[in-house]
């Protein structure tokens, strides 16, 4: 089968480098799978899980909360603000993260920023919340490489 090479980078390191068989991610426009050879392409991630496969039953999960995603035909770069591999969250931490966040967007908002950080903070706990459900829930087999 035909693979391709995915880079997803933060702005404090390289989280994942290996080749893949397919990505899934969310954008602005929808959930998208990118496939070898996919047609160029640059779009704006949302908040939301990135699930890698390497072969028909070894994925990888993990979690972003925003970035931009570019589709080479044979490569693949996840620029995310922030993204975490979904064993390393901790689904207690993520779940108080996000009442906070819903307390203080229902008592604290002043103004249209503060309701914008708010409401992107409780998205990407929300996306954390659901990348760690989902990863205890189906114990995800990593078949790839434990990158830094």
């Amino acid at each position: 089968m035909k693979k391709f090479s995915l880079k997803i980078v933060t702005p404090e390191k390289v989280l994942f480098e290996d080749q893949v068989l397919q990505v899934s991610v969310s954008t602005t426009m929808g959930q998208i799978t990118i496939l070898p050879n996919h047609l160029p392409l640059v779009s704006q991630l949302s908040p939301g899980e990135v699930v890698v496969r390497f072969n028909g039953t070894d994925e990888s999960l993990m979690a972003v909360s925003g970035g931009i995603i570019e589709v080479l035909p044979d490569q693949v770069v996840i620029l995310a603000d922030t993204a975490e591999r979904a064993e390393d969250i901790d689904e207690a931490r993520a779940e108080e993260a996000k009442q906070k966040a819903e307390e203080l967007l229902k008592e604290k908002v002043t103004d249209a920023e503060q309701f914008a950080a708010f409401s992107a903070m409780m998205e990407k706990e929300m996306a954390r919340l659901k990348v760690a459900r989902k990863y205890k829930k189906r114990g995800v087999r990593t078949g790839g490489p434990s990158n830094q």
